[in-house]
């Protein structure tokens, strides 16, 4: 197998991982209560996925 003969700079090792980025969730309005969400996961305003309610959610005071 070949091997590197020679040592790459830090320049060319941080360009190469300078690729690494965060990306923002998914967001989209909850269809029962209208809250933002993540997608593809259940309310945690109102506990509901789907049209149907799954988590048990506690009344703000």
């Amino acid at each position: 197998m070949a091997n590197p003969t020679h040592r790459h700079t830090r320049t060319r090792r941080d360009k190469r991982r300078a690729n690494w980025k965060g990306q923002m969730p998914n967001l989209s309005a909850c269809p029962d209560c209208k809250e933002i969400k993540e997608s593809h996961r259940a309310c945690p305003s109102c506990g509901s996925y789907n049209g149907t309610k799954v988590l048990e959610t506690v009344e703000k005071e």
